[in-house]
């Protein structure tokens, strides 16, 4: 089990440090030993709160009060998370074409049935009721996008800010992706490197799934998901369950520092 809890401190220290630099490419400074236990007890949070984005609201909110810049001070929090999420979902791009190019996973096709008629509702909305309320809006908005996309170009796009953002958030996903492998080893469900590489890909997908915010700490998304993905994947559904089920476990009691941060920290218990 140690190898496990020190691939999660690799974890939170890495997402750490690329706050920090996100911060820094803000022009706002944040001491890494504090960008550590704000990581952490922002992780406790999501770990124990529905919807797995308390924690980074109440990180971005801190670092706010710190910082004396409220806007940047989200942004930073928001930025480092999209470098994080951007990164997965590319992965997940490529893991998923190169099992189905290899047959490894077999895809069932989809109809034209009212399944697919709420899919391109649901998304019609997502477009349209932004789009609606950016016209309604007027200016605000307007000058609100473009700081914003000032900070995007600071954060992420200027040299050297893109390099280092996908090789922190690589960095932080392959944690991700070892704690899910080391489980799945040990219960010997790995006995390849082919199986290595199927049971990362899939890791990915899982990884994904908890991006949803609907559970608390992807809880139930997480399992569903395996019980679909390993059966399309020729694998027992019961070992993708069981794996997950474990990985959230894991990722529950790596997370209780942030526990110690809130019972220590005398600015929330004011």
């Amino acid at each position: 089990m140690l190898p496990l809890f020190l691939l999660t401190v690799v974890q939170v220290v890495v997402s750490a440090w690329r706050w920090r630099f996100t911060l820094s490419r803000l022009r706002l400074s944040l001491p890494l030993g504090q960008a550590v236990r704000e990581y952490y007890l922002a992780t406790f949070l999501n770990q124990i709160l529905p919807g797995g984005v308390a924690g980074d609201i109440n990180r971005a909110w801190r670092s706010s009060l710190e910082t004396r810049q409220r806007l940047a001070a989200v942004h930073g929090v928001a930025i480092e998370r999209l470098s994080g999420q951007v990164t997965l979902a590319l992965v997940v791009a490529v893991s998923l074409a190169g099992l189905v190019l290899s047959g490894s996973l077999q895809v069932p096709a989809t109809g034209a049935g009212s399944g697919n008629v709420l899919i391109w509702v649901a998304v019609s909305l997502v477009i349209l009721v932004p789009a609606v309320w950016l016209i309604r809006s007027g200016g605000k908005v307007a000058a609100y996008l473009g700081r914003l996309a000032e900070h995007l170009r600071l954060a992420l796009w200027q040299w050297p800010a893109l390099p280092v953002q996908v090789l922190s958030s690589c960095l932080v996903l392959a944690s991700y992706l070892a704690v899910f492998l080391v489980l799945a080893v040990s219960a010997g469900f790995v006995t390849g490197v082919l199986d290595l590489l199927l049971w990362a890909a899939l890791g990915s997908f899982l990884l994904l799934s908890m991006v949803i915010p609907l559970t608390v700490a992807g809880w139930g998304v997480r399992e569903g998901a395996a019980a679909v993905l390993w059966p399309m994947a020729g694998l027992p559904a019961e070992q993708g369950v069981a794996i997950s089920v474990g990985y959230g476990v894991v990722v529950l009691i790596s997370s209780f520092p942030g526990l110690l941060v809130l019972a220590t920290s005398s600015d929330i218990n004011r």
